[in-house]
């Protein structure tokens, strides 16, 4: 019995930590977490979204721009946010502070290391999808009752990015590659994955690239449950979910071998 409780307890030191850390810090993240999405839903949703013509509307499903935009935005700010949490304090708690390697010294494996950073992030994105959720629905801009649904679609989303990101991390002595991440891949897929116009506006040879990548099935998942379309096909939902299941389970595993490896090696 005790070895099966150890695990978990183990894991939520982690969290407990990292829980901490953000009650000294978060302050400093309030914008860049929930006031920074409301206002760009603002200026784009209600905004820009004035002036889509009504033959543009026919052409992302007959509803307006800003319930149209909203769930994809979400799914957006829930893969930005896991992106940051996943780079620098990964890399801090190897190589700045070193708590992690402190954490190595005591029974905490490796394993409760990156997992307690995994369950950290999914609570961090929970609440980040929830508010968001609640002014989408104050904003009139969710058609459905299962936009409910768009809040673990959305941590799911997320995570699909933060597991990856976690393990490539762990490999990083600066933050030099971050940047790289940030400018070739997550801002490229803010603006090219589904979250402002249909995919179908791309061109022929580029939607394949835009399927395959994760944000492209949150912000579709998200926004069929915003809209309550997606009983409409659930095959394709359960598509979503598999391919961004299978990033997270695979990011997990990698994240786990990357951290232990950087611990054992010191």
């Amino acid at each position: 019995m005790t070895a099966l409780a150890r695990p978990t307890s183990t894991v939520s030191r982690v969290v407990e930590h990292r829980w901490l850390q953000y009650k000294r810090t978060f302050r400093a993240s309030i914008f860049s977490s929930f006031l920074s999405p409301v206002l760009f839903l603002t200026a784009m949703g209600l905004g820009l979204g004035s002036y889509v013509s009504d033959s543009a509307i026919d052409d992302i499903g007959g509803v307006s721009y800003l319930v149209f935009l909203a769930p994809g935005l979400l799914a957006a700010t829930a893969m930005q946010s896991a992106a940051f949490e996943a780079t620098f304090p990964i890399m801090g708690g190897l190589v700045w502070n070193k708590v992690f390697r402190a954490m190595f010294a005591t029974p905490i494996s490796a394993r409760d290391i990156a997992l307690g950073n995994l369950v950290w992030i999914a609570a961090r994105l929970t609440l980040i999808a929830t508010v968001f959720t609640v002014v989408m629905v104050l904003f009139g801009a969710a058609d459905s009752p299962l936009v409910v649904l768009a809040i673990p679609a959305a941590v799911l989303t997320g995570m699909a990015f933060a597991a990856p990101i976690a393990a490539f991390s762990a490999t990083q002595k600066t933050v030099n590659k971050f940047n790289a991440v940030f400018r070739f891949g997550i801002t490229p897929l803010f603006l090219f994955s589904g979250t402002f116009f249909p995919l179908e506006s791309l061109s022929e040879a580029l939607r394949p690239l835009a399927w395959v990548t994760p944000l492209y099935h949150g912000a579709a998942l998200t926004r069929a449950l915003s809209l309550g379309t997606v009983l409409e096909d659930p095959g394709l939902a359960v598509v979503h979910v598999v391919i961004l299941a299978a990033c997270v389970v695979l990011g997990g595993w990698a994240a786990i071998f990357t951290i232990e490896r950087a611990l054992v090696r010191g």
